[in-house]
């Protein structure tokens, strides 16, 4: 079935599958949050969606829970790659879900480009993690593609930019945490707002019209926290570097 033809809240929809997942996780205790762009649909649920009908379905979990949820997905019926998960269990759980859809489970950090260690706001949200975090996994790839950038776009039309909020927010504090000790992590990340005017001027159906803030206001105010944001020694070393040193890793494809 094309995506086209995916109806939003359908069985053909991953969203479906993903929640079910999550809500049943959550009602149990358990910890295993949403990750990626069935991720961002959730905190953002007026924006039109971008439906996949194959997209996998990400998750998150933290190390000391890595057995709970592990055994949780299998009563579920999620059948576990048992050979992937005591290799690299450590790190990263593959199953597949009950539909055949794929579940990656990564435990307590993202690596890709650069590492994003969930822990400081895992418990935030009920259903996936923090937004800011979404964000940050997003903004940490060099070479953004266009599902990425609509994930960026959409989390800073539809989420404010600040220290507090009622419901899910783009916290400012965390924001500069990340960016202010790690030089690395500030030139991808500032590089990819500054990028954003331009792309959404060159692909016009990247932002949608009648959301509740404005992408390329909220990512100047971004990128202004971050240049002012006080910076740590590490920080400071590596930017006397600068880009005559790679700054990023290449992500490594796993195999299944």
């Amino acid at each position: 079935m094309p995506a086209s033809e995916v109806e939003p809240g359908s069985p053909h929809d991953p969203l479906t599958d993903a929640m079910t997942i999550a809500r049943g996780a959550a009602e149990a205790g358990v910890g295993l949050k949403l990750l990626g762009g069935l991720a961002v649909r959730v905190i953002t649920p007026d924006y039109p969606p971008r439906l996949r009908r194959d997209q996998d379905m990400d998750f998150a979990c933290l190390s000391k829970e890595r057995k709970k949820v592990a055994a949780h997905l299998e009563k579920a019926g999620c059948q576990p790659d048992r050979r992937f998960n005591n290799l690299n269990g450590d790190r990263q759980m593959y199953f597949t879900a009950p539909s055949g859809r794929p579940i990656d489970v990564m435990v307590d950090k993202l690596t890709m480009c650069h590492t994003l260690d969930f822990r400081p706001a895992f418990g935030r949200l009920p259903y996936t993690v923090d937004a800011v975090d979404l964000l940050l996994s997003k903004l940490q790839i060099v070479e953004l593609n266009e599902k990425d950038a609509r994930d960026i776009v959409q989390l800073l039309s539809c989420l404010p930019v600040g220290a507090s909020g009622a419901g899910p927010f783009i916290d400012t504090t965390r924001f500069a945490q990340v960016l202010s000790g790690d030089w690395g992590w500030w030139r991808t990340v500032t590089g990819n707002l500054g990028k954003l005017p331009a792309l959404i001027d060159e692909r016009e159906d990247l932002a949608q019209p009648g959301q509740p803030f404005d992408p390329v206001s909220q990512a100047a105010a971004l990128r202004k926290l971050a240049d002012e944001s006080p910076k740590s020694m590490k920080w400071r070393m590596r930017a006397g570097v600068g880009d005559k040193v790679r700054w990023y890793e290449l992500p490594e494809e796993v195999d299944h």
